[in-house]
């Protein structure tokens, strides 16, 4: 694995994000994605050991209780984190930088009690008619009075638990721009059980089986401006925050689930033998490995860029794309080759190449598909020639 530069405290990290997930992920992943969930009390078992290694909320700045970690030490335990399930080490919760923007209050009733686990949060952006097209949303708040009246509907919006309060994103205007109009999008943090407000499992996913998808909907939920995150209308510059480097950490985990996979391929490749030689010995399989180890090599060089990039004040939106796109797309050919040159075997149940075959799937959709990540780079190409 690449991970340049490295300081001690760091190869301290990952000796205890390893040992970890050796003892608290990796014996249950067959038996999730059998179960098709995680039972509760592993979950509250996964997240109160996480907390107890030090490793829950690390993304997080030590002055809010997080562990404060650099995004360097982040992106090397995402990497980690991505060699497993998503529905098992979403509970060594990570809970999301937008709520970094809460003021006043808002810190003691939302972004407190997350970093210290009595609450889980869901960033409900997705909607069933503005999936990538996120300037079509069709949710809004209106003001009344005082007041703001929330309608609309979210899906797709994932997490490993029933949590304690949504940060909805809506419409609550238009403004006019030399653009054109465009819509004012604004931030709520909803309770769970908040009048109107209705939440409920949504369909089940052949990818991380076990992590669940929500659906919401608002039936003229009332709520005051103390429950606006940031100001009013500002909602998808404080979402920009957090999904370009979101995208970065599917990167990071993307490469540290090619890694597990290629791993697995070499090892079946040395050990296979057919026509009276190791497989991987044949130009067939062994020029597949060799890609394998070509695109792992390269992702791992983009994320480690990006990523100093970041801590340099310099990314862009078009770096965090780039890394999505390519990292993911890595992944989606590695894990196809494995299960080809495992064959039959490749897709049998009993073998785990076809869950993390299917689990890397999901990778080139969700936190904005391939399509949008090139939409996102053709367009900072072009904007300097006003095209």
């Amino acid at each position: 694995m690449y991970s340049g530069p490295s300081d001690h405290e760091n190869e301290l990290m990952l000796a205890t994000v390893r040992s970890f997930m050796d003892a608290e992920i990796y014996p249950h992943e067959a038996e999730v994605d059998r179960l098709g969930h995680v039972p509760d009390e592993l979950g509250r078992q996964i997240e109160q050991r996480a907390i107890e290694a030090g490793l829950y909320a690390a993304n997080l700045p030590e002055a809010v209780g997080g562990g404060g970690l650099s995004m360097r030490a982040m992106s090397l335990i995402e990497r980690e984190y991505g060699k497993t399930s998503h529905a098992l080490h979403a509970w060594i919760g990570r809970p999301t930088e937008i709520l970094l923007a809460c003021e006043g209050d808002q810190i003691e009733r939302y972004l407190r009690p997350c970093v210290e686990a009595r609450k889980r949060e869901l960033f409900a952006l997705t909607e069933p008619e503005a999936g990538s097209d996120v300037m079509g949303m069709k949710t809004n708040a209106r003001r009344d009075g005082d007041d703001w009246i929330l309608n609309g509907s979210k899906h797709f919006i994932s997490g490993p638990c029933m949590p304690d309060f949504a940060i909805v994103f809506a419409a609550t205007g238009i403004d006019e721009t030399p653009r054109g109009s465009r819509r004012r999008i604004t931030a709520f943090l909803v309770d769970v059980g908040t009048p109107g407000f209705d939440i409920r499992e949504g369909n089940r996913c052949v990818s991380y089986r076990g992590y669940k998808t929500f659906e919401l909907s608002f039936s003229d939920v009332r709520l005051g401006n103390g429950q606006i995150l940031g100001q009013e209308g500002q909602g998808l510059e404080l979402a920009g925050k957090w999904l370009s480097m979101g995208r970065v950490w599917v990167g990071a985990c993307c490469c540290g689930k090619a890694e597990r996979i290629m791993d697995l391929a070499v090892q079946w490749a040395a050990d296979r033998r057919q026509f009276g030689k190791p497989i991987g010995q044949f130009q067939a399989t062994g020029f597949k490995l060799a890609d394998m180890a070509m695109g792992l090599r390269t992702a791992d060089l983009l994320v480690s860029d990006t990523v100093a990039r970041a801590e340099a004040g310099l990314m862009e939106d078009r770096d965090a794309a780039m890394v999505k796109v390519y990292c993911s797309e890595m992944l989606g050919r590695v894990a196809d080759d494995c299960v080809q040159i495992y064959g039959g075997m490749g897709l049998m149940e009993e073998m785990p190449i076809q869950r993390l075959w299917r689990d890397s799937r999901l990778e080139r959709i969700w936190d904005g598909t391939s399509e949008i990540q090139r939409h996102i780079i053709t367009r900072s190409m072009l904007r300097p020639f006003g095209a």
